[in-house]
């Protein structure tokens, strides 16, 4: 037995250099991101880079330790449940869900177990059934909730204060869109009786409605414009922009970049900041963390943009007191 002894370990620590060995050469396993969004490409690049690029800062570089599959539904609502199962059967590690409610549902209805991360862009995210609570959200969703809808109020507030004298607000938005419904129906005629304005709604549900709404805008006489939330409304931003413009229409919109362009004020979460917690739960639920222990966090920060060309281009002098309160003017 004793002359066993010595070719048996001499056999043990080969095989267990080979395995060593054979596990130093197997691939670490990258984890993959499923994003399910509303837009198409072209509209939603700047979310999506905005995403990335905070991921980067937490070390995730996509195409070397991190890889995505993009899904978009093209404003097409009734294929993100395809995609999302899409999504599903690639087996990606989270889905990143950049849209509102259709696209969190469609997320939802399509996996129980893969988590997925909210970009904050729907309404209240408890209403809908999506988390029991924002402390413990109990499911496999988390993320964010912007408040975007409830913010209506506000933007009109805000609109009301730079133009005194507005009486009446047309109000451009999608109706596929819950969120939307929720501001139009709910929250603005609220604010909007407390401000003494007058809401005139208008509903665009393709990018082929815009000239027939404008036209009717025209004759309207409407004082303002406020624009809703959405794919539809983000990929023909330039054109309400334009449309304001010619009108000298003070508007109104839910985020800035529209007013980099020549819209008038926006009021909303800050994007830089709700891109990085987003990569926050990434980098949280990759490292083992469960989205039901995660809680689903609200903005901490807004910004209000004004462009104080747009003002003078349309003939607005922008009060004082307002202009103190808003995070960037652009002169």
């Amino acid at each position: 037995m004793k002359k066993a002894t010595g070719p048996s370990i001499l056999v043990a620590v080969v095989l267990l250099a080979v395995g060593v060995i054979a596990d130093a050469q197997q691939p670490k396993k990258v984890p993959r991101i499923g994003y399910l969004l509303t837009g198409n490409a072209a509209s939603v690049s700047a979310r999506a880079e905005g995403i990335r690029m905070a991921l980067r800062e937490r070390g995730y570089i996509e195409g070397q330790n991190i890889a995505a599959e993009y899904r978009y539904a093209e404003r097409k609502l009734d294929r993100l449940p395809e995609l999302a199962a899409e999504l599903v059967r690639l087996q990606v590690d989270i889905i990143v869900v950049t849209g509102g409610d259709p696209d969190i549902r469609a997320a939802k209805n399509a996996t129980k177990t893969i988590p997925i991360v909210m970009a904050g862009q729907g309404t209240d995210p408890i209403e809908a059934g999506f988390i029991d609570s924002l402390a413990r959200p109990a499911g496999n969703v988390t993320g964010l909730t912007n408040l975007s809808p409830d913010l209506g109020g506000k933007r009109l507030e805000l609109l009301k204060e730079a133009v005194p004298k507005i009486a009446r607000v047309a109000v451009l938005y999608d109706p596929a869109l819950p969120s939307n419904i929720v501001q139009v129906k709910e929250i603005l005629p609220v604010a909007a009786r407390a401000l003494g304005l007058t809401l005139q709604p208008w509903e665009v549900r393709a990018a082929d409605g815009f000239e027939k709404v404008f036209a009717a805008l025209n004759k309207q006489r409407s004082d303002g414009l406020y624009v809703g939330l959405g794919a539809l409304l983000r990929e023909n931003q330039k054109r309400i922009v334009g449309f304001a413009l010619k009108s000298r229409l003070p508007s109104m919109y839910p985020s800035r970049a529209p007013v980099d362009f020549g819209g008038l004020m926006s009021y909303g979460a800050d994007l830089a900041d709700s891109y990085k917690r987003v990569a926050y739960y990434v980098d949280r639920i990759l490292k083992g963390a469960k989205p039901a222990d995660l809680p689903v966090e609200q903005p901490k920060k807004f910004d209000l943009v004004i462009n104080l060309k747009t003002a003078k281009q349309i003939g607005l002098t922008i009060p004082q007191s307002i202009l103190y309160r808003a995070d960037k003017v652009i002169k």
